[in-house]
Formats: C-alpha cells, sequence, structure tokens
C-alpha cells in the first residue's frame, strides 16, 4: 500500500506514520508539508492507495483543492485528518468529496479504529457531525417523519445497495453479494443518490444513518 500524507507539521506526520505502520506495516509513505507539495506528488505519476491530508495548509486554495486532488488521483479515497472540529470544515471536505474526517484531537484507540476503517474501505465520521448531518438533511431536503419511514422512496434492492454502501463495500463487491452486473450496482448507486439528494458515498452514509434513526 502507498500512502500519501500531507501535514504541515513534521511531528505530526512522523507520529501518523508510526501509527500507520502498526497498522500496515509493508506499505511505504510519502510525505508533504504543503498543499502544493501534495498536489506535486499526485502529479509525479504514481498511483496512491489512499491520501491522508489535513485542512488549510500553506497554499491551501480552500475546499476546490480537495476536488483537485481527486482530479488527478480519480479514485483515490482522500481522507482529512485536521484539528479543526468546525462542522462547517467537516461539511465542506464532504461536500467536495472526502471519504472520511478523522480529528486530530482523536485519542491513539480511535484514531487507529478510524484509521482501520478507512483502510477496510469504510467511511469515518466524527460522532457528533454525524449526528448534527442527520439532523439537518431532513430540513435541507424538507423530508418529514413520514418519508424517512418510507425509506426516502428508495426501492427494497436500493436499500440493500445503500446498507452496503454504509458498510464501505466496493461496487464489485456490492455485485458480487446482491448477484449483480457492476453496471446495475451504478445505476442503484446514481437513483440514491437523486432520491437522497446527495453527491456521494460519504454523504449517502449520512443519509443512511438518518434513515435508521
Amino acid at each position: 500500500m502507498k500512502i500519501l500524507i500531507g501535514d504541515d507539521h513534521l511531528l505530526f506526520r512522523e507520529g501518523l506514520r508510526r501509527l500507520l505502520e502498526q497498522l500496515q506495516g509493508d506499505s511505504s509513505f510519502v510525505e508533504a508539508g504543503t498543499f502544493n507539495e501534495v498536489l506535486e506528488q499526485c502529479r509525479a505519476g504514481s498511483t496512491f492507495d489512499i491520501i491522508l491530508m489535513d485542512l488549510h495548509m500553506p497554499n491551501w486554495p480552500g475546499f476546490d483543492g480537495l476536488r483537485e486532488i481527486q482530479a488527478l488521483q480519480p479514485g483515490v479515497p482522500v481522507v482529512v485528518i485536521s484539528a479543526s472540529e468546525a462542522l462547517g470544515d467537516i461539511r465542506g471536505a464532504l461536500d467536495h468529496g472526502a471519504t472520511g474526517y478523522i480529528p486530530k484531537s482523536s485519542s491513539v484507540k480511535v484514531m487507529m479504529g478510524a484509521l482501520n476503517l478507512v483502510f477496510s474501505g469504510g467511511i469515518y465520521l466524527p460522532p457528533g457531525a454525524l449526528t448534527a448531518s442527520m439532523e439537518a438533511a431532513p430540513r435541507r431536503r424538507s423530508i418529514d417523519v413520514s418519508d424517512r419511514n418510507a425509506g426516502y422512496g428508495l426501492t427494497q434492492r436500493q436499500r440493500e445497495v445503500l446498507e452496503c454502501l454504509r458498510l464501505g463495500k466496493s461496487n464489485k463487491q456490492i455485485a458480487y453479494e446482491l448477484g449483480l452486473s457492476e453496471g446495475t450496482v451504478k445505476i442503484h448507486v446514481t437513483a440514491i443518490f437523486k432520491s437522497l439528494g446527495v453527491k456521494n458515498r460519504t454523504q449517502a452514509v449520512i443519509a443512511a444513518a438518518a434513515m435508521s434513526a
């Protein structure tokens, strides 16, 4: 596994690398101290398996920077590890395609659990942010309790696909488990996004949590 760590604090990068070595001992690491260095590494020709990065590094252009990274490394999970626990930063990162958000204030145990989750394809969000997002989602879409009980208009099959998304499974895994083609899974995922009014898997997971609340 090849991992890119982007953070302007050398001490934190070293500490994070040590944690990652405990979880993924055979991994190789590339480090960057500014946003521009992150971009340079993404342009260098290597494809990373995962990118872990802070917000508000030197040269940070705003959340559109996450889109820029994803364009250079399509399909690669980008997980934010930040000192900021502001809901605006968390939502901004998720809305721009981040596949998880881990606060730097997390204990070592929580940090390792969160990293284990993202390495297995899951999505980690701070519990408080998940609760706030669940509360906000119905207001944004003007959905009442009857909508929630109806599963937001999803078919049974779409609810099964959504549950697989919540567990961090890839389209290929979903296709195998549900006996579908990958093309059919993509169609279901697109329909789920449209029904829930979301743009990516992370937001769909938040909506899934709201549905089960």
